[in-house]
């Protein structure tokens, strides 16, 4: 009979690793599917949407700040530690190295699972099938993109593009300069609104001419004096090459182009929750996301199979929330696993 795992972790992002952590330590003997990398921010990365952030300045306990990679491969470390297990090619990996040294080229995606009946299959993508009494998903959600080279680019470099203005928006980088946003529902208003904070200008680029925001927030962004509306303008390219220096744009009914000089650009087109890979096994809400139970609690539709992190918090969307979310799916599966007499 195959090794079956006490808790499988799909997923490797502050959720993942935070419950990795308390598992391991719960002398569960964790066994993690971190991921593969991709080379755009459209895609999961191990150690999730953080290996995308520079600096993160509101991560408790760094008064300095930290970057989003380093913070992702201080989790890691922490959890390899206690007695997490990594699946690589080289087979169960608990080796953790520098994390610019590429190392988590090794790591391993989750191709399919099947919670029909236990235990539990998670199938890696090299078809190997590894069973668990309980599983945590922690696969997080990725940020839409409009798909420029050049915005992708100066994302992955920290030049000024970012997904997230409540991350980012306040840096030093952003404070009194003129910024953009992309989008025109309550997300891209509300990161306008948020940022009026700190910058001098905020303007928001839609291709309509009508916000689809509610009512609401529409009126509380066109009566702050900061906020400027574009209408009718999509991105057609990201100027600059280290840092953003502006925004050439196309007006959609005229197909002219014309620039915008800024030093940020935060685009809010909603999030993609990486659930595709459940296939059915999971219930998921209208939005894609992981439906849980209860609001404070992690199960899920499935006894024994519990969710953590932006997989499904369409809310928040924040390192410490997936943190805290990873702990507590963590306690949850070590619970119900002593429910079900399995030490």
């Amino acid at each position: 009979m195959a090794n079956i795992e006490k808790v499988i972790i799909i997923g490797s992002g502050p959720a993942g690793w935070t419950a990795a952590i308390y598992a391991a330590r719960a002398n569960l003997s964790p066994l993690v599917l971190a991921g593969r990398p991709k080379s755009v921010p459209s895609l999961v990365l191990p150690g999730g949407q953080l290996m995308l952030t520079t600096e993160v300045e509101n991560y408790p306990g760094f008064p300095q700040g930290v970057t989003g990679p380093s913070l992702m491969a201080a989790l890691e470390q922490q959890a390899v530690r206690f007695g997490t297990r990594i699946v690589t090619d080289d087979g169960l990996s608990p080796d953790v190295s520098n994390p610019d040294d590429g190392h988590t080229a090794k790591y391993h995606d989750c191709k399919a699972v099947d919670f029909s009946s236990r235990p539990f299959k998670v199938i890696g993508e090299d078809d190997t099938t590894y069973q668990a009494h309980s599983v945590v998903v922690a696969t997080g959600a990725t940020a839409n993109w409009i798909g420029l080279e050049s915005e992708q680019r100066l994302a992955l470099s920290g030049g000024g593009v970012s997904a997230c203005a409540v991350c980012d928006g306040a840096m030093p980088m952003f404070r009194d300069k003129e910024l953009a946003v992309v989008g025109g529902g309550d997300s891209a208003i509300e990161e306008a609104t948020y940022l009026t904070k700190f910058a001098s200008k905020v303007y928001i680029i839609h291709r309509r001419n009508e916000l689809r925001a509610s009512k609401i927030m529409a009126r509380r962004a066109m009566d702050n004096p900061k906020v400027e509306v574009l209408w009718n303008k999509v991105v057609d390219e990201v100027l600059g090459d280290e840092r953003i220096t502006g925004l050439r744009l196309k007006d959609t009914k005229t197909g002219e182009l014309g620039e915008r000089a800024v030093s940020g650009l935060f685009v809010a087109i909603g999030h993609t929750p990486a659930t595709q890979f459940l296939a059915g096994q999971l219930e998921l809400n209208e939005k894609g996301y992981i439906k849980l139970k209860d609001s404070y609690r992690t199960t899920t539709s499935v006894e024994g199979v519990f969710a953590a992190g932006d997989v499904a918090d369409s809310v928040y969307r924040q390192a410490i929330t997936a943190a805290a979310m990873g702990c507590k799916s963590a306690i949850d599966a070590e619970r119900w696993l002593a429910d079900q007499g399995i030490q």
